[in-house]
């Protein structure tokens, strides 16, 4: 293999939303940035979400089976199944090895997580909304999506009426999506992606901004007393060669499996490394609306000019909801009480989800209850110093189970389900209520946890890790709560804050802070 040396302000290693975060941050701050991934680039803007191709659009069975392409496993390393009544099953995890990450193919659900239940007390309540804020703006998040589409309205009205207790924050709602309806054909929705987040960067007319797909970071090397990143290694798998990038700051987000699995691959070790694992417990069913529900659509005056358009086109269909009808997009948030996020939708199909071509596909909703976990130091992803995976890093392992907490939470949060699908309509056979595998969404949190201690914490509030004063780290490994809800939002939210800390303090630590801390915990070079 060739060698190269690039020196650089900043290397953000991994495409995401939340990588793409820091790029667009510092390099608007003049800083000099170079964004590198381990995946190909998949489409002609880098990081696009691919559902934004028109065949994608109106197929769900057809964009699932792309996003199963996209999906490469993390093998385990070994470990015992988890028992039968676990409710979750965390064997290994799954990674999308791609310029965007998960970003090319994600749902876009962007809810701001509840204060009190979900949310880190790390950052102040009035600086996580003026953050939370600037991510929605960044990531484009509307709620209008599909607040006019027949078949939203009936979810919406029905939910609305079967949860009249629920407080107005917390009531049935459009549900929050980074995604926009197109004004010059409104049939086809525009999907944010990491393009979306980077903007100009996309189209390459920013200088001081390089992105190199497929180029994998194996290695940071930290100085001999641990205390910075001297350099990084890089593999460059497009023309097989090396190189070693030398940046004043190095940011890792590459997801919260393989960017803790760099951190232990580098010999950066704190303690709570890997530990703290949160996973969202995910129970889901499909129901046909109600005979009743449907036949009130032709007798409600805000559809009736829709209703008669469709009947006139196409007179021998005997429902009234129009063919390219959107679909519904309704959410009932966490709450105090209800510590579940609820999502009512259409969304990927399961794999032991079978397609029933005498179903009406325009009446079949999707209902997905997303639980929250509390964090646990035993729950964990180990990474193995003798096993590989296939691009050559620590294998990696979890350790994961639920407490008895945990446990009765979920249940209380599928007898919820129960009572939203009753509101709705009969299951859909083979589809009724269960708890299912969590690869369809992967939502592992709190690898690389945020906090004020060194001990139980891989990072500071401004997301540097403790100990190394030019690495600092981003995405959903750093929550350090149990959550719920979609983690993206937060996860940029947070990106904006460490990209702005990096802008505004540089590299000079005061000596109460260099006092605080020890230097990184390092394996023997």
């Amino acid at each position: 293999m060739s060698s190269e040396n690039i020196e650089v302000d900043v290397l953000v290693v991994g495409s995401g939303p939340v990588g793409a975060t820091f790029a667009r941050t510092l390099v608007d701050g003049g800083r000099s940035v170079v964004l590198v991934d381990a995946g190909p680039q998949l489409s002609s803007r880098p990081g696009e979400h691919l559902k934004n191709h028109f065949a994608y659009q109106h197929s769900h069975q057809l964009f699932g089976a792309l996003v199963r392409g996209h999906l490469h496993p993390l093998p385990s390393a070994g470990r015992a199944a988890d028992p039968p009544d676990q409710l979750i099953g965390l064997d290994a995890g799954v990674a999308t090895y791609a310029v965007g990450g998960m970003a090319t193919h994600w749902t876009g659900v962007t809810p701001r997580h509840h204060p009190t239940v979900e949310r880190s007390d790390a950052l102040p309540a009035a600086e996580w909304d003026s953050l939370y804020a600037e991510a929605e703006a960044l990531l484009n998040t509307r709620t209008d999506l599909t607040a006019d589409a027949i078949s939203h309205q009936v979810v919406l009205d029905a939910l609305a009426a079967e949860y009249a207790e629920l407080p107005g924050p917390y009531g049935v709602q459009h549900l929050p999506m980074a995604a926009q309806r197109r004004t010059d054909n409104p049939r086809l929705v525009r999907w944010t992606g990491v393009d979306t987040v980077l903007g100009p960067l996309a189209d390459g007319d920013r200088d001081g901004f390089v992105l190199r797909e497929q180029h994998q970071c194996t290695r940071l090397v930290p100085t001999a007393d641990g205390s910075r990143i001297e350099y990084a290694e890089i593999v460059d798998h497009v023309d097989w060669r090396t190189l070693r990038v030398e940046a004043n700051t190095y940011v890792v987000a590459c997801g919260a499996v393989l960017t803790p699995q760099l951190l232990h691959a580098s010999g950066i070790r704190p303690p709570a490394l890997g530990r703290y694992v949160t996973e969202q417990p995910v129970a889901f069913c499909q129901v046909q609306l109600r005979d009743d529900l449907v036949e009130r659509v032709a007798e409600d005056p805000r559809f009736a000019e829709r209703v008669a358009a469709h009947r006139a086109g196409h007179p021998g269909d005997p429902g009234p909801i129009p063919s390219d009808d959107l679909d519904p997009n309704v959410w009932i948030p966490v709450s105090q009480d209800r510590p579940w996020h609820c999502q009512i939708h259409r969304d990927l199909p399961y794999d032991d989800m079978v397609t029933n071509p005498d179903v009406d596909d325009r009446l079949v909703v999707d209902l997905r209850w997303f639980g929250l976990v509390d964090p646990r130091p035993e729950n964990r992803v180990r990474f193995s110093d003798d096993a590989h995976d296939a691009y050559g890093m620590p294998r990696a392992s979890f350790e994961f189970s639920l407490s008895d907490q945990d446990r009765a939470r979920q249940h209380r949060m599928m007898a919820d389900l129960r009572r939203a699908a009753g509101a709705l309509g009969p299951y859909l056979p083979g589809s009724e209520p269960r708890f299912v595998v969590p690869t369809l969404p992967l939502h592992i949190a709190g690898t690389v946890r945020m906090g004020s201690d060194p001990d139980t914490s891989v990072v500071d509030p401004g997301s540097r890790v403790w100990g190394v004063e030019n690495l600092y780290l981003g995405g959903n490994g750093l929550i350090p709560t149990g959550n719920a809800s979609n983690p993206t939002l937060t996860s940029v939210a947070m990106a904006l804050r460490a990209a702005r800390g990096i802008l505004g303090t540089g590299h000079q630590l005061s000596a109460e802070r260099r006092a605080h801390e020890r230097p990184g915990i390092l394996l023997p070079r």
